[in-house]
C-alpha cells in the first residue's frame, strides 16, 4: 500500500496571490500576528535573501530599492482556501486526513494498480485550476518517505509537481540526497548530535542498526529509522488528530490590565474550542500561560503556567472559556508588563469516549451547550469570523464601543476575506 503527502506550496502567499495574479514572480512576504515578523515568504522574497522571523522594521532598511508586497497574516482566508483544497484530495483518495492547515496524508489502499505517478499529477492540476493554489505531492511506501518524496517534488520541477518512491533503488537514492536535519520526525537537538556523528544524510542514518538507534534515542527516532528503511509503522490513528491545541499570541505593545489580558484569553481559549469541534474531539485539560517581554531587561520578569482538568471533557466554548479564566486568576500577578499569552487544550479524545462525571453531567444542559456552539459555528461559517463571540471576547475601544479580536489586533496590511464576508465580495467590471 502508498500513502500520498500533499503540501501547499508556500502555503499563506499562495492563499494571497489568489486574488492577486499581478503578484506572480514578484517577492512577496507574509507577517506574524501584529505585524511582528516575517512568517512566510515567496521563493522570489527567498531569493533576495530575506530570512523568516526577520522583524518587520527591518524590512525596507535592508531592502530599499527592491519593492516587496506585504501582507499581514489573514488565516480567515488561509483556512478558507486551504478548506477547499482539502474538500478535492477527500474526492480523489480512498482516505485521507489533514496533518496541518497547509498538509494532508492520503492513504492509497486499493490503488497500486493505478499509475500513482500520472494520478499525483493529474490532482495537482486540478487543486491549481479549481482554487488556484500549487501543491507538491509526494508518494511512497511509508508516510516518512512520502513526506521525503513531497520535498523532491516542491523543488524540482522536472518531476511535474509530483514525486513518487516505488523502488529500492530510488529509496537509496533519495535517501543519499536527503539532508539530516530535513528528515520528518528528527528535531534540530537529534539533528545536531547525529551530524557531530558524522550523519550528514538520511541514508547515513537510516545506516545505522536498529538496536544502536533504540538505545541512543527515543521511540519516535526508531520509527522513523523504520520508516527510512521501507517500513511502515506510523499508526493512521496517531497522525490523525492533535494530541494537544495551543493557541498564542505576542500582543501589539504590553499589557497589565487584567481585564484586557482577561480577553485575549478568553478568544484562544475559543479558538482552541473551535479547533476541538472541527476534529469532532473534547479536551479534558485546559492551561493559560503568560509571559513578560524576556528582552526588556528594564522590565521586571514573570513567567507562569496553570492548567485545570475539566470534570467533564469538553469541547464548548463556554467551559473552555471559563476554565481558561480561572487558570489566569491564579497565575496573574499585578505590577508586570505581559507580552504573550496562550491556551492550551490537552487530553484529547474522540466525542463519543466521554467519560461524564455524575457530579458535573447534566444531560439537558450540555445538550443546549452543544446545540448553541453548533449553531454558532454555523453563522460564523455563512456571515465570518466572530459574527457571533462570547461577551467576555471583546474589547473595548478608546471611543468606549465594543470591537472583537480581529479588530482588536494590528494588522496594517490584510487583505479582504472576498470567500468568507458578504461585505469582501469580489465587485466585477
Amino acid at each position: 500500500m502508498y500513502y500520498a503527502i500533499v503540501d501547499c506550496d508556500n502555503c499563506y502567499v499562495s492563499c494571497e496571490r489568489v486574488f492577486r495574479p499581478d503578484l506572480k514572480d514578484k517577492p512577496v512576504v507574509v507577517l506574524s500576528n501584529n505585524d511582528g515578523c516575517v512568517v512566510a515568504r515567496s521563493n522570489e522574497a527567498k531569493k533576495l535573501g530575506i530570512k523568516a522571523g526577520l522583524p518587520f522594521y527591518q524590512l525596507a532598511g535592508l531592502f530599499p530599492d527592491t519593492k516587496i508586497a506585504v501582507f499581514s497574516s489573514n488565516y480567515e482566508l488561509y483556512g478558507d482556501i486551504t478548506g477547499r483544497v482539502m474538500a478535492i484530495i477527500r474526492d480523489a483518495a480512498p482516505e485521507y486526513f489533514r496533518y496541518s492547515i497547509d498538509e494532508a496524508f492520503c492513504v492509497l489502499d486499493g490503488m497500486d494498480h493505478l499509475d500513482l505517478k500520472k494520478w499525483g499529477e493529474e490532482l495537482h492540476k486540478k487543486i491549481l485550476k479549481c482554487t488556484g493554489m500549487p501543491v507538491s505531492i509526494g508518494i511512497a511506501r511509508t508516510k516518512t518517505l512520502a513526506k521525503m518524496a513531497s520535498h523532491f517534488a516542491k523543488h524540482y520541477p522536472g518531476y511535474r509537481h509530483c514525486c513518487i518512491i516505488d523502488s529500492e533503488d530510488r529509496r537509496r537514492k533519495a535517501l543519499k540526497l536527503y539532508p539530516i536535519e530535513d528528515v520528518w520526525g528528527i528535531g534540530w537537538r537529534y539533528a545536531a548530535r547525529l551530524s557531530a556523528k558524522g550523519d550528514k544524510t538520511a541514508s547515513d542514518f537510516a545506516a545505522h542498526t536498529k538496536e544502536w538507534v533504540r538505545a541512543s534515542f527515543n521511540i519516535v527516532a526508531t520509527r522513523t529509522w523504520m520508516e527510512l528503511n521501507g517500513e511502515d509503522c506510523i499508526p493512521n490513528e496517531e497522525m490523525a488528530k492533535k494530541k494537544s491545541i495551543c493557541t498564542s499570541r505576542s500582543f501589539n505593545g504590553m499589557v497589565k490590565d487584567m481585564e484586557t489580558l482577561k480577553t485575549h484569553v478568553a478568544n484562544f481559549a475559543a479558538r482552541c474550542s473551535e479547533k476541538l469541534r472541527q476534529q469532532d474531539s473534547v479536551a479534558s485539560v485546559v492551561g493559560v500561560f503568560i509571559d513578560t517581554n524576556r528582552f526588556r531587561e528594564d522590565l521586571m520578569q514573570y513567567s507562569k503556567f496553570q492548567d485545570i482538568r475539566l470534570l467533564t471533557p469538553s469541547n464548548s466554548t463556554q467551559s473552555i472559556v471559563q476554565a481558561a479564566s480561572k487558570c489566569l486568576e491564579i497565575i496573574y500577578k499585578e505590577d508586570f508588563q505581559y507580552k504573550r499569552a496562550g491556551v492550551i487544550v490537552m487530553g484529547i479524545s474522540p466525542t463519543n469516549g466521554i467519560q461524564t462525571d455524575f457530579a458535573d453531567y447534566d444531560a439537558e444542559r450540555f445538550e443546549k451547550i452543544k446545540r448553541l456552539d453548533t449553531i454558532i459555528d454555523k453563522i460564523n461559517k455563512i456571515d465570518g469570523t466572530e459574527t457571533i463571540v462570547l461577551g467576555s471576547q471583546q474589547y473595548t475601544a478608546k471611543d468606549g464601543k465594543s470591537i472583537v479580536f480581529s479588530d482588536a489586533i494590528k494588522h496594517d496590511f490584510k487583505s479582504k476575506n472576498p470567500t468568507t464576508r458578504w461585505s469582501d465580495i469580489i465587485v466585477l467590471k
